[in-house]
């Protein structure tokens, strides 16, 4: 049960990313889900581990939208190079 909510949740943060950096992704729905799921864990930790907010508060989840963003722009950078 946690995989699955760990993939919406991956999801929902990977499209919310999407949405706030809007433009041409090479990747589907699947690329989305694992950005979510890889930057929602980025985020967390790192803002945890600098103090920023303790587990189970809202704050982390902005911190995953960040931290998909962060990766998300990463991706585009590496994907652009390799075209």
């Amino acid at each position: 049960m946690a995989i699955i909510s760990a993939l919406v949740i991956g999801l929902i943060v990977g499209a919310i990313a999407k949405l706030l950096m809007p433009g041409n992704d090479p990747g589907g729905w699947i690329i989305t889900i694992a950005i979510g799921l890889v930057g929602s864990f980025i985020g967390t930790y790192l803002g945890q581990a600098l103090g920023w907010y303790h587990q189970g508060e809202p704050a982390g989840f902005i911190g995953s939208i960040v931290g998909a963003m962060i990766l998300l722009g990463l991706y585009r950078l590496v994907a652009k190079g390799r075209a």
